[in-house]
């Protein structure tokens, strides 16, 4: 099997089973709810990732709504699908800030090409939370948000952090994107696990692109001297 036959069974088989979230939280699983992301995704893994080369991972936090959660794709919304991968998407065409930056990354990189011969991206829980505010709208939900959260989908982040590594992933770097609570907690639970021999945090793009917009290109430069350091 190819690095994408196995990323493509893995989408497919990615279901919550786990205890029931709590109140006011719901999971948010794109290959169920979005009628285009396994075709989308499907597509997508088979034009990067047809071979059998291992890659290098970077565990992001859990899909946001208008990126991975209508794609299928962590970080790649409708807009850079189009623009940068050159793959057809129906429908709203959504903007993630998130997603706009691991593009500028990815160009800077040498394309898509280049970087996903090299790098597998998903996140610490492959499928995303979302919680209705008091104005009665959806937002997205973290898995550290609440400390009840946290603790009732641990064992699913657990065993789907196993499954990626089962796909082709090295093991003795992973790349995680934020430097505060997911940083804290994937590697609590690789003290726990021995999952890889180190950790190395990037700043969240969503963070950079709401706070450091005026750095961006030095957030660019470390991104791209860490991807370095592992060839």
């Amino acid at each position: 099997m190819t690095f994408a036959d196995k990323v493509i069974t893995f989408n497919k088989q990615l279901e919550y089973t786990g205890p029931q979230l709590p109140a006011g939280i719901r999971i948010m699983n794109p290959f169920k709810e979005e009628v285009q992301a396994m075709r989308i995704s499907e597509e997508f893994y088979r034009k990067y990732y047809s071979d059998q080369n291992k890659r290098h991972i970077i565990m992001g936090i859990n899909p946001g709504r208008f990126g991975g959660g209508l794609t299928g794709i962590p970080f790649t919304d409708p807009k850079r699908l189009q623009a940068e991968c050159n793959i057809n998407y129906e429908g709203k065409v959504t903007h993630e800030p998130s997603s706009v930056y691991v593009y500028e990354v990815i160009n800077a990189y040498g394309g898509p090409e280049a970087f996903y011969k090299k790098i597998y991206i998903n996140s610490l829980s492959p499928l995303g939370f979302t919680t209705i505010d008091n104005k009665g709208k959806e937002k997205n939900y973290n898995y550290y948000d609440s400390k009840a959260l946290c603790t009732t989908v641990t064992p699913f982040i657990i065993d789907n952090i196993k499954k990626q590594i089962a796909l082709g992933v090295y093991t003795d770097t992973c790349f995680c994107f934020g430097t505060g609570q997911n940083e804290k907690f994937i590697k609590k639970l690789n003290d726990e696990h021995g999952f890889f021999n180190k950790i190395v945090a990037l700043e969240h793009p969503r963070f950079i692109m709401q706070y450091k917009t005026k750095a961006k290109q030095a957030y660019i430069d470390k991104y791209l001297q860490a991807f370095s350091e592992v060839g």
